[in-house]
């Protein structure tokens, strides 16, 4: 009769498993060390740069540099406690110009005057506002221009091409800050 194989064959049992384990806890930590230097920049196995003498880098001095020393009263402007600094006066802000070419309750009609603009490459905003006694308008507005040149050659645009617009000046208002 023939003897049954045995399954031992060319196996160790569990220790195979605990030599896998090892071998990567040993690459893992290995690969860890190699990016972490990598990240920080640090090169063990860069050669140090030659150290220089102190004597060569600068002249020995028998006394060392001393700090300034600053008096806080000495530092300030003027002489007397009371004296408190002048406010600046704002310069009054340029006004601003627009052309109005309408104003209309119907959404509808300030996007048509608003498309016949962009046709002939004029930028225009579309302003809502709740106006007391007439409800709400839809303000048609070319602008803003900072010099009355602009306006004028825009104006006469718009009137070449049946278009009324109205001047509208606009200062904006200065805020005082706390």
């Amino acid at each position: 009769m023939a003897k049954p194989a045995s399954r031992k064959t060319g196996r160790s049992g569990g220790s195979s498993v605990f030599t896998g384990v090892l071998i990567g806890l040993t690459v893992g930590a290995i690969l860890a060390v190699g990016v972490a230097l990598w990240v920080t920049g640090n090169n063990p196995f860069k050669p140090a740069a030659p150290k220089t003498a102190p004597s060569q880098t600068a002249p020995a001095t028998g006394t060392p540099e001393t700090a300034p020393s600053f008096d806080f009263y000495k530092v300030l402007p003027g002489d007397a406690t009371s004296e408190l600094p002048q406010a600046a006066v704002p310069a009054a802000p340029a006004p601003r110009y627009y052309l109005q070419a309408g104003a209309f309750q119907n959404a509808n009609d300030a996007d048509n005057i608003k498309a016949q603009l962009a046709l002939l490459g004029i930028e225009a905003v579309i302003q809502t506002g709740e106006v007391a006694g007439k409800g709400v308008l839809h303000r048609v507005r070319v602008g803003p221009f900072q010099a009355m040149d602009e306006v004028n050659r825009t104006r006469s645009m718009l009137t070449q091409n049946n278009i009324p617009a109205t001047l509208v000046k606009e200062v904006p208002t200065t805020q005082e800050t706390p």
